[in-house]
């Protein structure tokens, strides 16, 4: 089995360690050895978050090195950008295109780059670079809480594991009274990916 090097970045709040766990599981139910690591930088109060999940044969250590993460998928679009030294030109990049302005911006000590300035230096580094509106299809399903599931079903697309383990791993995770939210969710957002011009 190929080695897979997956990077999910955001902001403290969205779901990212829960995203990344289950991520792990549906790869370890796969027969995929698993190492994992999360980093939360001040996560309580919105600040950066960051979890490496490596799958293969055999792993020997959880850590990506820069410029070989296969998927980085980003819950917020600066923290996409921040890990943006993990990328090559094969990388695919899954970007949800919300902002959460760092508290060096809301303080005024820092400007939030640009859509076009985002967008080149990902695409620039990337080999594949997909925008989806994540919030707003968690929104308008009922919860932004299940951001994080849709976003893991967009991903889901480019990685080797049935459908049905992801189902198992995510009702086994999540409580009974929001699995039908959240299997709607992961479905929502493969269709996102399958359906796109990307």
């Amino acid at each position: 089995m190929k080695d897979i090097n997956l990077i999910i970045c955001g902001v403290g709040g969205q779901g990212i360690i829960l995203a990344s766990d289950i991520l792990a599981e549906v790869a370890i139910d796969s027969g995929y050895d698993v190492k994992k690591t999360d980093t939360l930088g001040m996560a309580q109060r919105g600040g950066s978050v960051i979890s490496h999940i490596r799958m293969g044969n055999k792993i020997y250590s959880p850590m990506i090195k820069k410029g070989q993460a296969d998927i980085v998928l980003g819950f917020e679009k600066l923290e996409a950008l921040r890990w943006s030294q993990y990328l090559n030109d094969k990388s695919i990049v899954i970007v949800n295109n919300y902002k959460i302005s760092p508290s060096t911006v809301n303080l005024g000590k820092a400007s939030y780059p640009d859509d076009e300035k985002t967008d080149g230096i990902l695409k620039e580094k990337a080999g594949r670079v997909i925008s989806t509106n994540g919030t707003e299809y968690a929104i308008n399903l009922g919860d932004i809480r299940v951001l994080n599931i849709f976003l893991i079903g967009c991903a889901s697309v480019f990685l080797p594991f049935k459908i049905q383990v992801w189902m198992d791993t995510i009702l086994r995770r999540l409580p009974s009274k929001v699995a039908s939210i959240n299997k709607t969710a992961f479905d929502k957002g493969r269709e996102e990916i399958e359906n796109g011009s990307f």
